[in-house]
């Protein structure tokens, strides 16, 4: 599996950052209503975030516990650590993309729109889905970080089986 690369989340902020800002000026200079940026944008790419962190969390102590060889300590099955993976990867990738688009709108409406007071509203739930997007694809490489395992590991035992050697 493919590890996230910083270099290409903010390559897809920036690119949509920049089509979602012209888009935008492009849609008004043609007369056109701009559409609101919904309240519940930011909510749930929060949400999104706190699920990838409490996810991390519990597998980093239960990972902890293992290497610690505490008695009480539970395997984590590598099919749910790698599915927690992929959900983080999509998480982060998507976010990274919505960021940069309501980034690029939430600039057009702070530079050209803000003397309509409606849109200083639409302005601040489009950075605060920013700052979102952003939680979430730190999450997301946190998650990542946590399920890596050490090179070498994960070859001789059994696909799907519970990780008894953990990172």
């Amino acid at each position: 599996m493919n590890q996230l690369r910083i270099g290409t989340l903010a390559g897809l902020f920036a690119a949509a950052f920049g089509l979602c800002w012209a888009g935008a000026g492009l849609w008004d200079s043609m007369g056109n209503t701009l559409p609101a940026v919904p309240l519940f944008a930011p909510v749930i790419l929060a949400l999104i975030a706190a699920v990838l962190l409490a996810t991390a969390l519990s597998l980093r102590s239960r990972l902890r516990a293992l290497r610690e060889r505490r008695p009480d300590a539970r395997p984590v099955d590598r099919l749910s650590a790698a599915r927690a993976v992929v959900f983080g990867q999509a998480s982060g990738l998507v976010s990274a993309l919505v960021a940069g688009a309501y980034g690029g709108f939430g600039l057009f409406l702070l530079l050209e729109r803000m003397d309509v007071p409606n849109r200083r509203d639409q302005a601040l739930y489009a950075g605060l889905a920013v700052v979102a997007g952003i939680a979430v694809v730190a999450a997301a490489l946190y998650l990542e970080r946590v399920c890596r395992l050490p090179d070498g590991e994960g070859n001789d035992d059994e696909p799907g089986g519970p990780m008894r050697s953990p990172v």
